[in-house]
């Protein structure tokens, strides 16, 4: 197991903390990242100013912008990319050439926009039936690489590949459990950024506890509604890539998603906030092909609509939550 070649395709701060956590295991570990310039300057440095300062690089972890020196001869390859960016990098990596031997990890958390894949379904569609698993839970990256007691879910149809991946990540800092769900476990670490950016929005507006509160309950309820008709089990949701991830994306100071809808709870518009972000926040693209995925699964999501609206169609934070409290009455 020691023996195993790993490679971490994207160079933000979950990429960069999984690269650094496996090699301190004692894997070897390539970390790969799209923008050639950028990369010279984590190897110089060793260290990811932009997306996880102050966290040191080891020497031994090799970092290269070359897409083919990072995937060839890899037993593992890790997809850390941006929902937004994943079906690129894809396209890049068929015409490099890959390995159908190699296993391969998806810990993006997203939504493809137009065409409203998951993103193993994304991955699957452009490389085709390669051995793929996906990663998701409450994964604060700040809080996992200081070593701090987390939790995540690894998801497959295939049972001996899961284990396979599970071995490779867990430690005495990171627990792992594993899940046959791949659909429940994606949307669950997808749909929560938009839950997380209502409760944002609510945090700017001051609205209090109660509010947060509600927002998490009924927000899980309308995630797992979707789930459950797109043909992931009910049971996914209330575990660590439902409500597990969902609150703690919702509460923590570092969640992006969350920190975006603070500011437009404070009367920023989302032009301004994404021109100041270094890092993507998932749940801003996410609000839309969520909102879409109700539509044609005719599932209600009142929050995730209001989340769309506030940010696809300027309505006023304080007006949304006005006509979510004024719904019309119903059983929970």
């Amino acid at each position: 197991m020691k023996n195993l070649k790993i490679s971490v395709l994207g160079d933000g701060g979950w990429g960069t903390a999984l690269a650094i956590l496996l090699q301190q295991k004692g894997f070897s570990v390539c970390l790969w990242g799209a923008f050639a310039d950028y990369i010279k300057v984590l190897d110089k440095k060793r260290m990811n100013t932009r997306f996880l300062p102050g966290i040191k690089i080891p020497r031994k972890l090799e970092i290269t912008a070359d897409l083919k020196n990072a995937i060839s001869g890899k037993d593992l390859i890790v997809f850390a990319i941006p929902s937004e960016y994943i079906r690129g990098v894809l396209k890049n990596i068929k015409k490099t050439g890959f390995s159908r031997e190699s296993v391969y990890l998806s810990v993006s958390k997203g939504i493809e926009i137009g065409s409203l894949k998951r993103i193993s379904e994304v991955i699957h569609e452009e490389l085709g039936n390669i051995k793929l698993g996906v990663l998701s839970g409450p994964t604060i990256v700040h809080e996992v690489i200081k070593g701090k007691p987390a939790t995540a879910i690894i998801a497959s149809g295939n049972k001996s590949l899961t284990k396979f991946i599970q071995d490779i990540f867990m430690s005495d800092s990171l627990r792992i459990y594993t899940s046959a769900d791949v659909v429940g476990v994606e949307l669950g670490g997808s749909l929560k950024n938009v839950i997380a950016i209502a409760c944002g929005i609510s945090d700017g507006l001051s609205l209090g506890t109660n509010a947060k509160a509600a927002l998490l309950a009924r927000g899980l309820a309308e995630i797992s509604r979707l789930g459950v008709k797109m043909g992931a089990e009910a049971k996914t949701f209330s575990g660590l890539s439902g409500l597990g991830d969902l609150v703690t994306t919702c509460s923590s100071p570092y969640s992006r998603n969350r920190s975006v809808g603070e500011q437009i709870g404070k009367g920023k518009s989302l032009a301004l906030i994404k021109k100041n972000m270094r890092m993507v926040a998932e749940g801003v693209p996410t609000a839309k092909s969520a909102y879409m995925l109700s539509k044609k699964f005719s599932v209600e999501m009142p929050i995730t609509e209001q989340v769309y609206a506030v940010l696809y169609k300027n309505k006023n934070p304080l007006r949304a939550v006005k006509d979510l409290m004024t719904r019309q009455k119903k059983e929970e």
